[in-house]
């Protein structure tokens, strides 16, 4: 397994991670764990999570996913050979019983969250904490335009960075990051970090696929040239680039089948047209669906590394066939001519 620099500092990831996010809903301890392990064997290092997983999120599975992973580190005795990153949750009215759903990134909030992740993990120190998603009106989750709020809450990225240093300097976290960030988001952590000289984020964590580039446009440039990579989640856009929806062989508990009503994003025409487009292009070129999307992102300059979700472990051993998979000239062509036909159907 190929591994990359983690922003510019001296540690490792793989090229490839594994997502949780189906840990205790989909997924089964046991599953989760015979996941685990295989991706153990196949190299890679980093695991991600988050303190609201597994998704769609409920009061009841609420930390179901970290807490199965960290049985497994405790099981395995693994936790030194693995990169451990999660996510502190942020506003949001859809999960209550997450700090009353009005956390903000501030010092109570980001503590809490960190104490009820390493207590869930069992671990002494997370490698990687991202701010799952920001604490003010922004675009993010689907949203395409940016819509300034009318009565927006107070929030403070400098209060956050000195938030998040308190937790750095308490040993409780290794590296900071954001998710579901905007150029702005990313432009001001990395100005205020500098001005202040506060902690600087190491990686965004932002979806990237076929179905949606949007990243390209903006985030891009500044990732790559402030070496604050992504890593990027929804790779396979839910499932939807894997092509078993277009050819039926989607079964009943996939992720668009059992929960459309959350990914509402993904059952669009214009979608559904792309996706069986590129399905078409990796056949004629002899290659799985799953892994040409999977290559196409493992293959850009400004990727850190590539969240695989899966459901089986069948389906993560196939997925991790993207590791070593090159996408020849005629293949990026045909897929970039698909993209300026039908450009981000899913945002």
């Amino acid at each position: 397994m190929q591994k990359s620099r983690l922003g510019n500092t001296d540690l490792e990831v793989s090229r490839f991670a594994l997502g949780t996010m189906t840990f205790g809903a989909q997924n089964s301890a046991a599953e989760a764990h015979a996941q685990l392990d295989a991706a153990f064997e196949a190299g890679i290092t980093l695991l991600d999570s988050a303190e609201m997983y597994p998704a769609p999120a409920t009061a009841a599975s609420y930390g179901a996913s970290e807490r199965i992973v960290g049985r497994w580190l405790a099981m395995t005795g693994k936790r030194q050979q693995m990169v451990i990153a999660t996510k502190a949750a942020g506003p949001a009215a859809y999960v209550p019983w997450i700090r009353g759903g009005h956390s903000r990134h501030d010092l109570p909030n980001l503590a809490a969250a960190v104490d009820g992740s390493l207590a869930r993990l069992g671990i002494e120190c997370i490698d990687i904490l991202h701010l799952h998603w920001p604490d003010r009106a922004s675009n993010f989750f689907g949203q395409r335009g940016f819509k300034p709020a009318r009565a927006e809450a107070v929030f403070d990225i400098e209060t956050t960075l000195r938030a998040l240093e308190t937790l750095l300097a308490a040993g409780k976290l290794r590296h900071i990051a954001i998710a579901n960030e905007t150029p702005w988001g990313i432009a001001e952590f990395l100005r205020l970090a500098a001005l202040y000289g506060l902690p600087r984020i190491v990686a965004i964590q932002n979806p990237y696929n076929l179905l949606n580039r949007g990243f390209e446009a903006g985030l891009a440039e500044i990732a790559w040239r402030e070496r604050c990579g992504l890593i990027a989640y929804s790779p396979l856009a839910g499932g939807l680039l894997s092509g078993k929806y277009a050819a039926g062989e989607a079964r009943e508990d996939a992720r668009l089948v059992r929960h459309a009503q959350h990914y509402r994003q993904f059952t669009s025409a214009a979608a559904h047209t792309a996706s069986a487009r590129y399905a078409d292009i990796a056949r004629a070129a002899g290659l799985a669906p799953a892994a040409m999307a999977l290559a196409y992102v493992a293959s850009k300059p400004y990727v850190t590394s590539v969240i695989i979700g899966a459901t089986t472990v069948a389906q993560l051993s196939s997925n991790l066939g993207a590791a070593t998979l090159n996408l020849p000239r005629d293949v990026m062509r045909a897929i970039d001519a698909v993209h300026e036909e039908i450009p981000n159907p899913c945002p």
